[in-house]
Formats: C-alpha cells, structure tokens, sequence
C-alpha cells in the first residue's frame, strides 16, 4: 500500500497539522452549536411555570455541524472512565449503515487523539471506522462526538464469553489481520498501548478489529515513550511493576501475545504467563511465536512487522554441524546428557572451551543433548534451541553438535607407541 509522504518522514508535522485542525473543528463546532441554540423558540419557558422547573431530559439525538447529520441514540451500550458509547440511527444516511456507535466524551484530549489516529488508519480494514466526530454544547458543558463502526459481538472479551477458545487457524488469520493495523502504526512511529481485550472487537463475520485509541501517541525514537499512561490488566509485568519506564513498540507486541493465548483458552480472566505457554491447544510453532511475545523483553519481536513475518514462516531447524576442536570455542549445553553434566563442563574447560549457561551473541557452539519432553514448544522449541533460531535470524550462526561428537573432541587422542 502506498503511503502519503507525512508517513514516513514528516510524522511530526502532520501531526501537529490536524491536531489544529481538529482544534478548529471543536471551535466551528461550539460556534455553530451556539448559533443554533439563539435561534431556537424557547418553548419550554412558555409551557413551564418557573416555579416548576421539570428535570433535563437524557440526550436523545446528537448532531454534527460537520456532516449535517442527526444521530437518534437509541440505547446506551456502554459506559466508562471514557465517557458513554450509544448505539444510534443516522438520519440522513448517505452511506453510512443503518446503525452507528456514537462515543460521547467529556475528555477533549481523548477525543483528539481518537480522531486522529482513526484519520490515519482510515484505510486499514481492520481498524474501527470513525465516520464522524463533532462537539455538542450540553448547557455549561461540552460533549466531543465519535461516530463509529458498530461491532455486532461487543468486544473481545464478552464474544469470548460467549464463543469459547477458538481454533488456531482461527487465531493466527486474526491475529494477522489485527497485526497489519498495528503494524501500520508502528512504520508511522506510533504506539497503541492499550491492547486490551475491551479494545479489540468483533464485527461482521467476526472480524476482529482495533479500537479505542485514545491513549496511542507517536514516539520521536525507537526508545519510546515514558510509559505513564497504559492499563495494568494487559500491560507487560515489568512496566506494571515500575521497573521499566518506557514503552516501546515491543510492549504492544506483549499485549497481541496476550490477545493470542486469549482467543486459544476462550476466556480473559487470568494473563498468560510465558512459563505457561506449553499448555496452550495449538502447534509448537505458535507457541514459540506466543513465547517470545510475553518471554524476555530484550527478545520480543520488535514490532508488528516482524511478528507478522514469524506468523508467516516457522524458522529453520538447526541442522547439526561439525567442529575440528573445541579450544577456545564458547560454547553452552542443552537436553539431557549420557553423563552428569558437571563432567561434560569439566571436560570441556580442560579441552580449552569457555562454558556459558546459556547461549548467546558471542556463543559459538552448542552440544544438544536428549530433548526434554516438557520445554517449552515441544521436543524442538526449547529456551536455548529458540535463542539459537532468533540469533540465527540476525546473522549470528551457532554450530549444533551431538553429544557423541562433543564427548570424542574432549577425549585425548591415544598416542601409538613408537616402532623399536
């Protein structure tokens, strides 16, 4: 899809760009509103004795000086810290269908960034539409209005309690789906941070679909932004805790994680945790994709770019290779060796070897040994073997070798007596 050139390169200034615009829509809007209102008869002092004053009647309709349109609300279908969600009848259509969602907030910021957000994600199939925002005087206050697409199944989480856990060809065409909004935010240098399972929700032929925008920002670098907005119920442990006070792009790719092992189990109420990802109904590779989503953030994917691509294609299986000797070689063991393991890192210091407990960037060789039964994403997705798969991904080659081969660089050659 090609991008407008704001989308890469001039971020900031389309963003400051429509935030004045949305801040002359607000003011049109009041101005119009007002207008309006001055020209109104004032019947109600005409058939009410001020003596009586009758009590305010709930807001029924909602117009738009933008687009014209009066939106008929037709009952409440939520309500939260956000404000109130209606669902409501346009009147006149002109393409819009029968029903919209009208979001009504006393919160500009909110507002703003929700319009915002949605401007830039008009064409992705897998955001919320937002058909129409607007600002309502309500008597001293003002109401900021969002005309949206209307999810059918409500969110995620009452779909699911509905549905139940779903199949994985299910979960991965979703979650995929999803991914391509996201990840159009991410090439734009933005955040969503808050991917809940109150902001994905399931539309026509249950499509899952982003929502809720209204704490998403741009980031000026791949560090972040200070994390000091985000909801605890689906954030990363370690950004809960305080211990990290940035949020980066791989904290939203936690949260997909998260959304994933949720639509697998069919329910929301307890966070998956990564030593948990074993026991998820799906192939051992989705859950080496679900692992590293929740697992070590130094390790998540980096993006929703990257995510997609794992989704794509499972990574190849190290195939073992052969070693001349072991001096000076850093080297790390894996599965479950013939002998204890203490002798095979005796044998391996002697032979010149540097032992590491786990693999890393400068590791050059691992001995696998029998696979556990238990680890992680089955007999082939064990913590150091999908180390070995992510650092091969960046380049970083690390020979595999057997124990047969390791235990015959480690013993000493026998020397032939020499010929009298």
């Amino acid at each position: 899809m090609v991008r407008p050139d704001w989308w890469t390169g001039g971020v900031r200034d389309y963003n400051r760009h429509l935030k004045q615009h949305m801040v002359t829509v607000v003011k049109d809007s009041c101005m119009k509103t007002q207008r309006a209102a001055t020209k109104a008869p004032r019947a109600e002092q005409v058939e009410r004795p001020p003596e009586e004053p009758a009590p305010q009647p709930a807001l029924a309709t909602a117009y738009s000086s933008e687009s014209g349109r009066t939106y008929r609300l037709d009952r409440l279908i939520g309500k939260g810290g956000f404000g109130e969600v209606y669902l409501a009848t346009p009147t006149p259509r002109d393409g819009l269908p029968e029903q919209v969602c009208i979001k009504i907030s006393e919160r500009l910021s909110a507002w703003l960034r929700e319009a915002y957000f949605a401007e830039l994600l008009g064409r992705e199939s897998r955001a919320l539409r937002v058909y129409d925002r607007f600002a309502e005087v309500d008597g001293s206050r003002m109401r900021y209005c969002l005309a949206m697409e209307y999810a059918e199944h409500g969110d995620l989480g009452a779909w699911l309690a509905k549905s139940g856990p779903q199949p994985e060809r299910f979960v991965r065409k979703e979650i995929a789906a999803i991914l391509q909004a996201l990840d159009a935010l991410h090439r734009g240098q933005a955040l969503h941070r808050d991917l809940t399972p109150f902001n994905v929700f399931v539309c026509e032929k249950e499509q899952l679909k982003l929502g809720d925008f209204g704490i998403a920002t741009h980031q000026l670098s791949r560090r972040g932004v200070t994390a000091d907005a985000f909801n605890v119920f689906n954030a990363p442990t370690e950004i809960a805790w305080g211990k990290i006070r940035r949020w980066q792009q791989r904290d939203d790719i936690y949260q997909v994680g998260q959304i994933a092992a949720m639509l697998l189990r069919g329910d929301i109420k307890k966070p998956m945790q990564s030593r948990d990802v074993r026991g998820l109904p799906c192939s051992d590779h989705l859950k080496e994709v679900i692992h590293r989503c929740l697992g070590a953030r130094g390790k998540r994917y980096e993006a929703a770019g990257e995510l997609i691509a794992a989704l794509r294609t499972r990574p190849k299986e190290p195939k073992p290779g052969r070693v001349m000797s072991l001096r000076g070689k850093r080297l790390s063991f894996t599965g479950f060796l013939v002998r204890p393991r203490a002798e095979a890192i005796a044998a391996a210091k002697k032979a010149g070897a540097v032992v590491q407990s786990k693999p890393g960037q400068s590791t050059d060789v691992l001995v696998r040994g029998r696979p556990n039964a238990l680890q992680i994403a089955g007999t082939a997705g064990g913590l150091k073997l999908m180390e070995i798969r992510r650092l091969a991904a960046r380049g970083h080659a690390i020979t595999v070798i057997d124990e047969r081969q390791f235990w015959r660089l480690v013993t000493p050659k026998r020397r032939h007596a020499s010929r009298s």
